[in-house]
Formats: C-alpha cells, sequence, structure tokens
C-alpha cells in the first residue's frame, strides 16, 4: 500500500493507493504497518507534510518526491527548463499519456490558478497555459475595482450577465471556457485529425467538464499522476 501526497497552493491532499485503488487517509491516524512506501509532490512549504515524512522514517518507510524530468517514457515535457514546470502540471500530464495512450489530450487542472496543457498523441507536451483560477479572477477584480462587487451567491454560469456579480462570475468561466477553446484551435492549427479528448481536475473541474461535451472529470487525476510516476520511475 502506498501514501500518496499532494500539497497544493492551499492544501495537503493524501489518499492510500492499493490494488489500482485510491482509499480515504486519515492523516491522524494513517496505517503505518501496511504502508510501503511515500509517494509526494509538493509546491510549497508544508510543516504537516514534514511530520509525515518524520512519521515514515521512523517506521523505515522509504519516501520519494516526484520531480518534473524531460522525460518520463514516451512521455516529453515542452518545457527547456523543467524545473520551471509546476509538478501538478506534469503529474496531471502523466496520468493523461497513461490513462488515455496515443490520444491527443488537452489536460485542464482548475484551481487556484487554472492549468491548460495540451499532449499530442505521441506523448509529447506542446506546452500550454497558466490562467488565474476563477476564484482568483473575480477576488481580483473587486480588489482593485471601486464598482464592481460580488454577492457571494451568484454561481458560475455560461450565460450573459444581466447584474454586476452575474457579469462578474460568468465573465471568469467564459474567459476559461475560451482559453480552452483556443487549445482546440491551436491543436486545429497543427492539422491534428485524430480526436482530441480533454481532462479536468480540480476543485472547479466538475463545473467546466459540463460545459464541453464528450470530456472527463477525473477528482483525482494528479494522484494517478503521482502513482503513475513512481511506476514510470521505477521501470526506467
Amino acid at each position: 500500500m502506498r501514501l500518496l501526497i499532494d500539497v497544493g497552493n492551499t492544501s495537503l491532499k493524501a489518499v492510500l493507493w492499493h490494488n489500482e485503488q485510491a482509499q480515504p487517509a486519515d492523516i491522524n491516524n494513517l496505517p503505518w504497518v501496511q504502508i510501503t512506501e511515500v509517494i509526494y509532490a509538493c509546491v510549497g512549504r508544508s510543516d504537516l507534510l514534514n511530520d509525515i515524512l518524520a512519521q515514515a522514517a521512523s517506521n523505515n518507510i522509504t519516501s520519494f518526491e516526484a520531480k518534473v524530468t524531460k522525460t518520463l517514457g514516451d512521455l516529453v515535457c515542452a518545457y527547456e527548463h523543467v524545473g520551471n514546470l509546476g509538478i501538478d502540471r506534469w503529474l496531471a500530464l502523466i496520468a493523461g499519456f497513461t490513462l488515455y495512450p496515443n490520444t491527443v489530450c488537452i489536460v485542464v487542472d482548475a484551481g487556484t490558478a487554472t492549468t491548460i496543457d495540451v499532449l499530442n498523441s505521441e506523448g509529447l507536451h506542446l506546452g500550454g497555459w497558466i490562467l488565474p483560477g476563477l476564484d482568483l479572477m473575480t477576488s481580483s477584480l473587486t480588489q482593485n475595482t471601486q464598482r464592481v462587487f460580488d454577492d457571494g451567491k451568484t454561481p458560475f454560469t455560461n450565460e450573459l450577465g444581466k447584474n454586476t456579480p452575474n457579469g462578474l462570475k460568468n465573465g471568469a468561466l467564459v474567459a476559461t471556457i475560451g482559453a480552452i477553446e483556443q487549445a482546440k484551435l491551436n491543436l486545429t492549427a497543427q492539422k491534428t485529425e485524430q480526436a482530441t479528448q480533454i481532462i479536468f481536475a480540480g476543485g472547479y473541474g466538475s463545473l467546466l467538464q459540463q460545459q464541453f461535451a464528450g470530456s472527463i472529470f477525473d477528482s483525482l487525476l494528479v494522484m494517478k499522476g503521482l502513482n503513475y510516476w513512481y511506476e514510470l520511475t521505477e521501470t526506467v
């Protein structure tokens, strides 16, 4: 059984991985007797992560930190300086590449930031974009303008706004949708004739998935990528 940990911008998430299935992990009551290794990814400092790693070490369990590399098997990173690519983006790409082999993928992780990455059918990462997440888009406007406000209860919907909170929320949503549509157009410009699979993850992934027919939402995409990173790294 593996303990998988993803430390994001605002929270720490953990699951137990056993028999190709994810199980909820109680950080305060981990089954160390059953855990064989700890695999983690971290975009920032985390005292909680340090405590868990110390517990693992005290139980003689090895911990492995996921890193971005230029290649991983047949997967190739677009960045020249691979260390500048966020590890969560890399893990989401690994998951897309592994779960949907020989498939053109657009991978969207919608959290604090929204990241959009494009992967061709041969495993070449073509690049991507980093956008403010939906909440960050709206809060940046309410905090830096005098008359734009949010009422805290208006949902994000794909329609024209008819009041200020409505226009604010919907504007953020359609801006994000537009960026994903532009990724599709970029693939068209490259004369990619294969069908494209759009994969969503993150807190607003489900909302965005509803805007694209045939797309997929996978709440565990980054965790799956973390597990596949370990397995692919072990076979290299």
